[in-house]
């Protein structure tokens, strides 16, 4: 039997991992989200038990793998195995050896990487895309990631930060704040984290939420409660994602301008907002490229749902060995 790939999906909200035969079939998966209180000696403790707790569950050890792969959720420099910074935990993560870490506590190859970068390796790899060989992989979650594939090959640039848009700046004169400490970034006028300071905006005109929700308990806002305030009619959350859409057209807008892609695809947490979401985006997207679009290009959703962030990690390791 060929040796399994082991995907590791680090984000702010949560952690999974995954093992997947060399063809991308998903084998088993674990998922925790008690991690998001830890520092980052717990969180890498927290990666290598749920590792091991998924191979004991198989009843099969390490020698079963072909080595780890891990998409992580901030800056990373590929080449030396560190995250440079990480705006979206709790913990800083600043220049802080993870791949050594987990490399320590295994004796099979680890690879890491950021998420979106990933994510778009997956797709090119084991994706319904992987026909393209222009790929802009976009992630909205907790944070806004982007991976970048040109000529079928992934761009990372001289560290390895490369596609990191979520910390464009948008917008000069916001007084959103991203928490990388700038005002304006994509990440603070669409992702996740910026949903309350979203909604906070329009109680503080003195707009009522109809979802029970005050300048007091707003902290508390996630995706899914906007999807639920959009459902029912509750102006605010409407407004919110409204804003964070198009936010995220304009810099698909600004991704097109630089880079010419064939397709764009969209994976992340806020794409439960459903399809509303997703067309006023595209929306958004086309009033602005307006003619200097000559070739039409795709709108398209992951193809593996929530395991795209695992199947991606796993890529990483056939990446690397160039399989």
């Amino acid at each position: 039997m060929d040796k399994l790939l082991c995907g590791v999906d680090l984000g702010g909200s949560k952690l999974s991992a995954g093992l997947f035969r060399p063809d991308g079939t998903l084998i088993e998966k674990r998922l925790i989200h008690s991690h998001i209180s830890m520092d980052e000696e717990g969180i890498t403790r927290s990666v290598v038990d749920l590792i091991n707790n998924l191979l004991n569950s198989l009843g099969i050890g390490e020698d079963s793998l072909a080595g780890i792969g891990i998409g992580v959720a901030g800056h990373v420099n590929f080449h030396k195995g560190i995250i440079i910074t990480a705006s979206n935990f709790k913990t800083s993560f600043c220049n802080y050896p993870l791949k050594e870490k987990i490399a320590a506590s295994f004796n099979v190859p680890v690879y890491m990487d950021n998420d979106a970068n990933a994510q778009a390796l997956g797709e090119l790899r084991f994706g319904d895309n992987r026909n393209y060989s222009h790929i802009v992989f976009l992630t909205i979650s907790t944070g806004v990631g982007c991976g970048i594939i040109i000529d079928r090959k992934l761009i990372r640039g001289m560290t390895g930060t490369a596609g990191e848009i979520g910390h464009t700046i948008i917008d000069p004169g916001s007084e959103l704040q991203c928490t990388c400490g700038n005002y304006g970034c994509l990440m603070a006028l669409s992702s996740g984290k910026a949903l309350p300071q979203l909604y906070d905006r329009y109680l503080a005109q003195g707009m009522t939420s109809s979802i029970g929700i005050n300048r007091e308990n707003v902290g508390t806002l996630d995706g899914i409660i906007i999807k639920k305030g959009v459902d029912s009619g509750d102006g605010i959350s409407k407004r919110v994602l409204e804003d964070s859409a198009d936010a995220i057209g304009t810099g698909l807008y600004n991704l097109f301008q630089l880079l010419n892609p064939e397709v764009f695809i969209i994976g992340g947490g806020l794409i439960n907002l459903g399809y509303p979401y997703l067309e006023r985006i595209e929306k958004r997207y086309l009033s602005l490229v307006k003619n200097m679009m000559y070739d039409k290009v795709d709108f398209k959703l992951p193809s593996h749902g929530n395991d795209t962030g695992l199947l991606g990690a796993a890529a990483l390791i056939l990446e690397e060995n160039n399989e």
